[in-house]
């Protein structure tokens, strides 16, 4: 009789005996580019304060673009916090809250938005998914209907970074984070401006501030000043595995986001790194 008994309690695998803290040993492994998940998939965040609070007025010409993109494009659309977060930040932090306690109270903003923006877009059949569904049934929604609308937010919470009394990790760097590991076709984001600025295009040195159409995102860590987006961004596309870039737009533009996801040049594009030569 043969005995098995070593031979049946191993599989054979790179990572066997080996810690998984080594990045050395796991580099040959883990360094492997992972497939992309939903390669048709388009990403579009809405920004909270730049579209959302600003009433019917920014909001209804923007469903009605996303209403006439459905046809083309099956679409994952994020919405992001406003106003109403910085409120609920002033008086966290005035209760002496840490961060970790303050990053589901503005995520919960965002949740909001984005059941407002759903529930406009209700008779198209896109409805509003939560943060689990978004990780597991994503694929079977986007079969189902053409989109689906969620929470920008990463869902740290209070698993978030302590480097900030006030959340680093926002609506831009979630939907960065949920494109990027679903090998997503496109990441826009619609704020209102044209672009990303060498200085606040509404600030006191708005005359002095030129359009930066086409910057990688190392460029802008270096550069000092107010961006429209979360600079935590920044840090995490550092590590990006599929999207080659991100384009931010000005949802205010009529036009402007359907000509981004056909894929023209509209806004500013943000280079990750990936696919650089």
């Amino acid at each position: 009789m043969v005995d098995s008994s070593n031979t049946i309690k191993h599989v054979a695998s790179p990572l066997a005996r080996q810690t998984l803290q080594d990045r050395q040993l796991t580099r040959p492994v883990a360094g492997v580019k992972p497939i992309p998940l939903l390669p048709w998939l388009h990403v579009v965040k809405i920004g909270g304060r730049a579209i959302m609070d600003r009433g019917h007025q920014a909001i209804l010409p923007v469903v009605e673009e996303l209403r006439a993109l459905l046809p083309e494009h099956r679409l994952l659309i994020l919405t992001g916090a406003g106003i109403r977060a910085r409120h609920l930040y002033g008086v966290g932090l005035d209760l002496g809250l840490p961060v970790g306690s303050l990053a589901p109270l503005a995520a919960s903003e965002a949740g909001q938005n984005g059941h407002l923006l759903a529930s406009l877009l209700a008779r198209d059949g896109v409805s509003y998914i939560e943060h689990p569904a978004i990780a597991n049934q994503l694929a079977i929604h986007l079969t189902a209907a053409r989109a689906v609308v969620g929470s920008a937010f990463p869902p740290y919470h209070h698993h978030e970074f302590p480097t900030s009394r006030i959340p680093p990790h926002r609506a831009d760097t979630g939907a960065f984070l949920l494109a990027d590991a679903l090998g997503a076709a496109s990441l826009t984001l619609v704020e209102d401006v044209d672009g990303v600025y060498t200085a606040d295009p509404n600030g006191p040195d708005a005359a002095q501030a030129e359009l930066l159409a086409d910057v990688d995102a190392h460029e802008l860590q270096r550069q000092v000043g107010p961006l429209p987006f979360d600079r935590a961004l920044l840090e995490v596309m550092a590590n990006a595995r599929h999207l080659r870039h991100v384009q931010l737009i000005n949802g205010r533009v009529p036009g402007r986001l359907t000509a981004a996801l056909r894929g023209r040049h509209v806004g500013t594009l943000i280079r990750t790194g990936v696919g650089a030569a």
